[in-house]
Order: C-alpha cells, then structure tokens, then sequence
C-alpha cells in the first residue's frame, strides 16, 4: 500500500520496515503479533522505547507506523478494532533547525573549489545546487542530466509522493553545472554511460546519500568549520532561513521545499525570531545599558527615593 497508494520511497519504505520488525519482535515475546495485539501490549512497547532512551519525536514515529499500520489492516478487514487509536503520542518540544551562517555557507562552497580534478567540481556543483534550491539530499545526488543538459534557470523536481516541483537555479548554480558537465565523465568507466547528473560506479550507479554526506564533512574541515554543524539538512535549513530573512513569502519557500503542509514550514520563522531576539539584546543601545545598570523601577513617582 505504500508503495502502491501513497508513492513511498525506497528509504521511507525501509524505516518503516524496520519500525515494524521492531514492533513484531516485542509482541512475539509477549505470545502476539500485529493481527492480535491489544492495546496494552502496544502501550508495553511504547513504554520499552522509553526505558532505553529512545527520544520522543523517535516514539511518536513509531507510533506514526502503528497507527498507519492498524488503520490498514482495520481497512483490509484483518481486524475489526483499532487498538493503536487510544493511544497518547508522546509531548516533543520544537527543536529550531540547526543553520550556518551565510558567510559559512560561503567557505564551504569555496572550500570545495580549491579541490582539484573531477572530485572538486562535483562538490562545488552540488553544493551550488544545494543551497540555490533546498534539495532534500535523496533528489540532489539522484538528479537526471536530463534536468540540466539545457542551461535551465529552473529544475523540476520529483520529491515525495512523486510529486513534481519547479525550483529556479541561481545564477552561481548554473554556471557550475557548465563547469561540471564537461568533466562529468571522469565519474565514469569508459565508454560507460548514465542518466544521472552525478554518476557513480557502484551500484545505485548515482553518488550515495552516505557519501555525499562523508565529503561534505571533509569540506566542512577545510572550510575550519566544525563538521558536527555540518550536513545536507542543515544545508536545506539554511536555503530556507536565509530566504526568509531576504524577504521571501512562506508560501513561497514552501512550494520551493517540497512542504506538503505550511506548518512544516513555519518552523524557519522561528529561527528568524530567535535571529531577531538576538541582535536586539546584543545591538540595541537601552539593552547594552540594561546590562550594566540596575532596572529602573517605573513604578515609582520621579524623585521617589
């Protein structure tokens, strides 16, 4: 059904597939299975999640599953009651996205073109790319050549659900496509060829998730940023704060994210508020002398000592 109905991709499919199994193994040591768990069985399990550590928003993905899980098999007419439907989600709080700064997105980006060879301008590309369009990475490192063999100045995008998406390149983006693609087949046997704008010899025959990721910490460690700070959601992040703070619509950023609900991205106006807090009680003349002088009490009638 989820591959069927609602589009889902390899990577959702495997979590979900690993939630499950997960789940299955609990109720097997207790004597059930899925068909027959009740809803104590499920509350025994969401409470094992917490005994060993498990984070919240980790618990109520798991709950996520199971109620996705029962609602589907209440739905075949496997089970005739939802036992996962009186269960409590877990409370999260609203962990803010973590964000570099523009000037740290600048020397990564730079880090990468002091690379040599084929290797350097991969790296300069996708990042370019990255951080014009806010790519989740999965579509980055799986973009056809198809995408750009025209100098477009937008790409279309196929994200979750295979849904399509326009999202317009930047000018430093497209001229390091026209860098890349003249070099793009060192990436390649000879005489081999490929559909994918960044080819590999393995055997996804497309630059992995897991290596892009690894090269972009020995970038941030060039760029004397701390590699921790640095992946390619963090990149994504700071597409979608820096916009706002240039000015661009929610919506906007939206549709370019691929959001399928605003409130996913509103979450980035609360980085801007935090941003704003900040320069506020650092640069405000009143809050630099709020620091050094006791507060004044405007309670008090003047000359009221």
């Amino acid at each position: 059904m989820m591959t069927a109905e609602r589009g889902a991709s390899r990577n959702t499919q495997a979590a979900y597939g690993a939630d499950l199994a997960d789940l299955e193994v609990f109720l097997g040591r207790r004597k059930q299975k899925p068909a027959t768990a009740d809803a104590e069985a499920l509350r025994a399990y969401l409470k094992s999640l917490d005994y060993v550590g498990m984070t919240p928003r980790t618990v109520a993905r798991r709950l996520s599953v199971m109620r996705q899980l029962f609602r589907f098999l209440v739905a075949e007419g496997l089970r005739s009651d939802d036992p996962a439907s009186a269960l409590d989600s877990p409370r999260l709080g609203r962990p803010l996205p973590k964000v570099l700064s523009r000037a740290e997105v600048d020397r990564l980006i730079d880090a990468t073109k002091d690379r040599d060879g084929a290797d350097g301008g991969r790296m300069a590309t996708l990042l370019e790319i990255l951080y014009a369009t806010g790519l989740r990475v999965s579509e980055l490192v799986t973009l056809p050549l198809s995408a750009v063999e025209r100098d477009p100045t937008v790409l279309v995008v196929r994200g979750k659900g295979d849904k399509e998406r326009l999202v317009p390149l930047s000018d430093p983006a497209r001229a390091a496509i026209a860098a890349w693609l003249p070099v793009r087949a060192g990436a390649l046997a000879e005489g081999e060829t490929s559909r994918y704008l960044f080819p590999s010899r393995g055997r996804t025959g497309h630059l992995t998730r897991q290596r892009f990721a690894q090269l972009l910490k020995e970038a941030a460690l060039a760029a004397g940023i701390d590699p921790a700070r640095v992946s390619p959601h963090v990149l994504r992040h700071a597409f979608a704060s820096h916009l706002l703070e240039g000015g661009a619509d929610l919506r906007s950023v939206q549709l370019m994210l691929g959001h399928a609900d605003i409130a996913t991205t509103q979450i980035y106006t609360h980085v801007l508020d935090e941003k704003l807090r900040a320069l506020v009680q650092e640069k405000h003349p009143l809050a630099r002398r709020s620091r050094g002088r006791r507060p004044v009490d405007r309670t008090r009638p003047p000359g009221d000592t």
